[in-house]
C-alpha cells in the first residue's frame, strides 16, 4: 500500500464538512413531501445518488424526471445555507500541496452531482489538484457498490491496492472495500463505533492535521 500511489476523496464531510446543511435539507423536503421522518432517519438514508434516497424513501412514487428536479433543487437549497461556511476541512489545503509536489495523483469518488462538485472546487479553487472527477452521473450504482473508486483508480491508471480512498461514511468505507482499496476515516458525522468491522481502515481522523497522515507520504 505504501507509498501512495493516488489519493481518492469523497467530497461531502470528507473535503467540506457540510454534512448537517445536507441533512437539514433533506429533512426538510422530505417532510414537505409527506414522509413523517426524523433527523435521525433521514442521516441513515443520507448516502448514494439523490434519486436512489428520494427512492428509498418513497418507493415507486416519482418518476426519474421528477426524481432529478427534485434533486436538483434540494442542491440549490443546500448551496445557499452552506455558501457563507464554505471551507476546507482544517489541514487539507496543506494536506493537497503536500500530495500534489510528491506527484501523487488525486482524484474524486463523489455520490453528488456535477452542479454541486463544481460548487465546491470553483468555490474554493480546487480544480487543478484533481486529474478525475467521478460524480453520480458516471456510476450505474452508487456505494457501497465500488463502481466510483474503480472508475476513479482506472482514469489514473492506478492499481486498486496503492489507492487509499478518504471517506466519512460507513458507506463509503464498504465501498472502498469492495473495491480492494486502504481507507482513512474522517469522524465528522460518524462515530469510530460506527464503522463495524470494516478490515480496510488505516486511521481514524478528525481533520487532515493529524500526524498518522504523515506515514502515508512514507
Amino acid at each position: 500500500m505504501y507509498p501512495a500511489k493516488a489519493f481518492l476523496f469523497d467530497l461531502n464531510g470528507t473535503m467540506i464538512d457540510d454534512m448537517a446543511f445536507h441533512i437539514r435539507a433533506w429533512h426538510r423536503i422530505l417532510n414537505d413531501l409527506g414522509a413523517d421522518i426524523g433527523l435521525k432517519r433521514v442521516k441513515e438514508e443520507c448516502y448514494g445518488k439523490n434519486g436512489e434516497l428520494l427512492e428509498r424513501v418513497f418507493p415507486g412514487r416519482f418518476s426519474e424526471e421528477e426524481k432529478s428536479e427534485m434533486s436538483y433543487n434540494k442542491e440549490k437549497v443546500y448551496q445557499e445555507e452552506f455558501k457563507p461556511h464554505l471551507q476546507l476541512i482544517n489541514g487539507l489545503n496543506i494536506f493537497l500541496e503536500k500530495a500534489s509536489a510528491k506527484h501523487i495523483q488525486m482524484a474524486i469518488g463523489s455520490a453528488a452531482i456535477m452542479f454541486n462538485i463544481d460548487f465546491v472546487l470553483d468555490g474554493l479553487n480546487l480544480r487543478h489538484y484533481f486529474k478525475t472527477i467521478v460524480s453520480a452521473d458516471e456510476v450505474t450504482i452508487s456505494k457501497p457498490d465500488p463502481e466510483t473508486y474503480i472508475k476513479c483508480a482506472d482514469h489514473l491508471a492506478v492499481p486498486y491496492k496503492n489507492c487509499i480512498v478518504f471517506e466519512d461514511a460507513p458507506k463509503g468505507v464498504e465501498a472502498a472495500q469492495n473495491a480492494g482499496m486502504p481507507c482513512v476515516v474522517l469522524t465528522t458525522m460518524h462515530t469510530k463505533e460506527e464503522f463495524g468491522t470494516y478490515e480496510n481502515i488505516v486511521c481514524f481522523i478528525e481533520d487532515y492535521t493529524d500526524p498518522q497522515l504523515d506515514k502515508l507520504f512514507e
